[in-house]
């Protein structure tokens, strides 16, 4: 008989988890493991969530803590850097000067002080975005890309379990979208753990795919022009990246549908192609996808609110997708010039345009969600996968580290103006409630009303934990 180790819950059928496993690990009730699991899912998920949405803001390369949330002025002149502390809503909340608009709205958000974790590069992008360790080593950063061993993305197992849920089909947007590239693709990269892994590619997300000008250039650090903004679906991938943007007519798109699953039969990571076939035609043909990934439709005084540069338009579309009934979006800052947020060399982007962009895009949207009566229920999520060495060069630039950064969490019942955990004298690790990512994970799903305990079937059928351990941070809602 088939024992799992887990915290007793109910499913549909009245038992307890572990008896419904045991159960359809003998055979009974003609049920097979993954037919239990998905009776689970589709009894559980998305019920009396706090959060109808998430709206992920990924700043890759590792904010500074010590030049933005977690200033230290009274640290030696190694330390502290070179920004002063303003002022902000929240009671004892000292932030950069280069976050201003920020500071007038702390009263709006909560400021985690204490995410930690040891896995010091780049590749922590997996374990921030999936709430699972990196399962490969390289610590000097390399072996980056994406593979279909790597765990899930949060997005995907959202995208997975609500195309179990009883509304699946009236569900007209895909639940999981990435704007305004796939993480990397700017620098030719595929980065892991923006990708659903082992759960099967038919639950990635539906990516947006906006280029750069030329090997030089960064979008992010200027703006964008209404041409360069073409919010386009590269949509369900196949070994040739097939691109859904250029199927423009149902015929057409039927045929390669066909050939493609042709091609895949024996491919077991499309084992689910047929199963989206339908799904996957009429959200490319329906005229509320078009019209949601219509950026021009917004008035131009709010698209300068959110700034014209890449990533407030793309916050700004991320807006757009959950109005429109996305479950889970990821806008990301990514580095395309392989520096951005990763500053190493100096606070000089910091000062000009990584604060500043930032503070006009994820002001504009918390003020944004709010007047559209949206902000109550859809939990928005700003963080990177580190932070920065307390100790800094002649230039203030810092390198990697994961002991100790921040997280913003708003939005979905989160109490506003406070902080959560406390650093050490020089931001470098935590004094008191330490979160790893993991607890954040957890914090997610439970706001949309996943139970955080729930098992998934993995390629062999075998149970798996959507998240190993953590605890939901259940303390901080209101």
């Amino acid at each position: 008989m088939l024992t799992v180790n887990g915290y007793a819950k109910q499913v549909c059928s009245g038992l307890t988890r572990r008896e419904a496993l045991q159960a359809g690990g003998a055979g009974l009730f003609g049920l097979s493991l993954p037919g239990v699991l998905a009776a689970e899912e589709v009894a559980g998920a998305f019920q009396n969530g706090r959060a109808k949405s998430v709206l992920f803001l990924f700043l890759f390369g590792g904010p500074s803590q010590l030049e933005s949330f977690d200033m230290k002025p009274e640290a030696s002149s190694g330390i502290r850097g070179p920004f002063h502390p303003i002022d902000s809503r929240t009671p004892g909340l000292h932030i950069s000067e280069y976050l201003p608009q920020t500071a007038n709205i702390s009263d709006k958000l909560c400021v985690i002080r204490t995410m930690t974790h040891k896995h010091n590069d780049h590749n922590a992008c997996h374990y921030i975005q999936t709430g699972h360790k990196w399962t490969r080593s390289a610590a000097d950063g390399g072996d980056v890309n994406a593979r279909g061993t790597d765990w899930p993305a949060m997005g995907s197992v959202v995208e997975y379990l609500s195309r179990r849920s009883p509304d699946a089909h009236q569900r007209a947007l895909p639940d999981y979208v990435y704007l305004p590239n796939r993480l990397g693709v700017l620098q030719g990269l595929e980065r892991t753990g923006q990708h659903a892994g082992w759960l099967g590619s038919a639950y990635n997300a539906f990516a947006t795919d906006i280029r750069k000008r030329n090997a030089a250039d960064n979008p992010y650090f200027r703006d964008c022009t209404d041409a360069e903004l073409d919010f386009r679906i590269r949509g369900l991938a196949t070994k040739e990246e097939m691109t859904l943007d250029r199927l423009n007519r149902r015929s057409s798109l039927l045929q390669q549908f066909d050939q493609a699953n042709r091609d895949f039969h024996e491919d077991h990571q499309y084992k689910n192609y047929d199963r989206i076939q339908q799904r996957a035609l009429s959200l490319v043909t329906s005229e509320k996808m078009r019209s949601a990934f219509d950026i021009q439709q917004e008035s131009a005084k709010l698209r300068d609110r959110y700034g014209r540069h890449l990533f407030g338009q793309s916050t700004l579309m991320g807006r757009r997708m959950i109005e429109a009934g996305a479950r889970f979006v990821t806008v990301c800052w990514d580095a395309p010039d392989g520096y951005s947020w990763d500053s190493h060399r100096s606070a000089h982007h910091l000062q000009h345009h990584l604060l500043p962009g930032f503070d006009q895009a994820y002001s504009a949207l918390l003020t944004d969600l709010e007047e559209r009566g949206l902000l109550d229920e859809t939990l928005v999520v700003a963080v990177g996968e580190m932070g920065r060495t307390p100790t800094g060069t002649a230039a203030w630039g810092r390198g990697h580290w994961s002991h100790c950064f921040p997280c913003l969490l708003a939005g979905a019942g989160v109490k506003g103006g406070i902080v959560y955990g406390t650093s050490d004298a020089e931001a470098a690790y935590p004094v008191d409630n330490p979160v790893t990512p993991e607890d954040l994970a957890k914090t997610i799903y439970w706001s949309l009303g996943i139970d955080p305990e729930l098992f998934l079937p993995d390629r062999e059928d075998r149970p798996i934990p959507i998240i190993e351990s953590g605890t939901p941070l259940k303390q901080l809602f209101g």
